[in-house]
C-alpha cells in the first residue's frame, strides 16, 4: 500500500506545482517579474512611435536615453508623470520596440509594483547578463513616504543599488509618487523635512518627463492619426460625442473610440 505521507505529498504538488524555470535573458523582447521567477512576456506589441501624438519631446528624450543605455553609454532611470491616459505607458512599449528595431541589444522587463521588495533579487539575476535592460513599473504611487526609501536607495547610493545594465523606468499620475499631505507639515518638528522627505525619491531619476492633459483639436487629431492608420473614417462629432460621454480628452480614449468605431464598422484592428 502506498505510504499515506507520500500520496498527501504528491497531493500538495499537484495543488502547488514548482516554479517554471526562468526565461533566457537573451532571448526575448519583454519579460515579467513577479517576485521570484523571470517570465517571458507571451506578447510584446507596440504602437509605432509616429502613432503617438502630442508628445514628441517626450518621445525624443526617452527614445534617447533608452539608445545610450542599449549602446552600453551612460543613461538616466526614467519617471513619467502626469494626467492619465496621455500615453506614459505606451511610450515606454514604443520606444523600446523602436530600439529593437534598430538593432539595439534592450530588453524590458515589466516589475509588479506589489513586488518591489524582490528588487534585489532581480538584480542579481540581471546583473552578469551582456544585455541592456528596462526595468519597467507601471503606475507607481506610495500612501506615505517610508514604504519609498528602499526604492530610492535602489535608484542610487543604495547597498543593492540596480545594476549598470539596468535603468528603471516609471510612470505615476503624481509628480512627486507620494501624495503631499498638509497635516505632515502640521506634525512635523521641521516642515520642510518632511516635504524634502517625500520629494526625494522623485528627485533620483535623472530623467523626468511630463505629460498633460490635451484639448478638443489635439484629441482630434491623435483619432485622425489612429484612423488613418488602420483605414477607418470618422466622423469628429461622434469622436467628441465620445470623449464627451467618457467625461475626458486624451490618448487612450482617442484609441477606445476607435477600438469602439472598429467595432461598428465590423472591423478587426489585430
Amino acid at each position: 500500500m502506498t505510504d499515506p505521507l507520500a500520496r498527501i505529498a504528491d497531493a500538495l504538488d499537484r495543488l502547488s506545482p514548482p516554479s517554471p524555470a526562468p526565461a533566457d535573458p537573451l532571448t526575448h523582447p519583454a519579460y515579467i517579474w513577479r517576485g521570484d521567477t523571470l517570465t517571458a512576456a507571451r506578447s510584446f506589441e507596440a504602437q509605432p512611435l509616429d502613432q503617438l501624438r502630442n508628445i514628441d519631446l517626450q518621445k525624443a528624450a526617452l527614445l534617447a536615453n533608452l539608445e545610450r543605455l542599449a549602446a552600453g553609454s551612460a543613461a538616466h532611470d526614467v519617471l513619467l508623470w502626469g494626467a492619465r491616459g496621455t500615453g506614459k505607458s505606451a511610450l515606454v512599449k514604443s520606444a523600446t520596440a523602436a530600439v529593437q528595431a534598430a538593432g539595439g541589444d534592450l530588453a524590458l522587463i515589466e516589475v509588479v509594483t506589489t513586488r518591489l521588495d524582490t528588487l534585489p533579487a532581480l538584480f542579481a539575476a540581471i546583473a552578469p547578463v551582456r544585455r541592456a535592460f528596462i526595468l519597467f513599473i507601471d503606475d507607481l504611487g506610495f500612501d506615505a513616504a517610508g514604504d519609498a526609501r528602499a526604492l530610492r536607495s535602489m535608484l542610487e547610493g543604495g547597498a543593492e543599488a540596480r545594476p549598470a545594465n539596468a535603468r528603471l523606468v516609471v510612470t505615476s499620475n503624481r509628480r512627486h509618487l507620494i501624495p503631499r499631505d498638509i497635516a505632515e507639515q502640521e506634525s512635523a518638528i521641521n516642515p520642510r523635512d518632511s516635504i524634502d522627505d517625500s520629494l526625494a525619491l522623485a528627485d533620483r531619476f535623472g530623467l523626468s518627463l511630463g505629460f498633460h492633459a490635451i484639448d478638443q483639436h489635439t484629441y482630434l487629431a491623435i483619432v485622425q492619426g489612429y484612423a488613418t492608420a488602420h483605414g477607418l473614417a470618422f466622423d469628429p462629432q461622434d469622436a467628441i460625442g465620445w470623449a464627451t460621454r467618457r467625461g475626458s480628452r486624451s490618448g487612450r480614449v482617442a484609441w477606445h473610440y476607435i477600438v469602439d468605431l472598429a467595432g461598428r464598422s465590423g472591423r478587426s484592428l489585430s
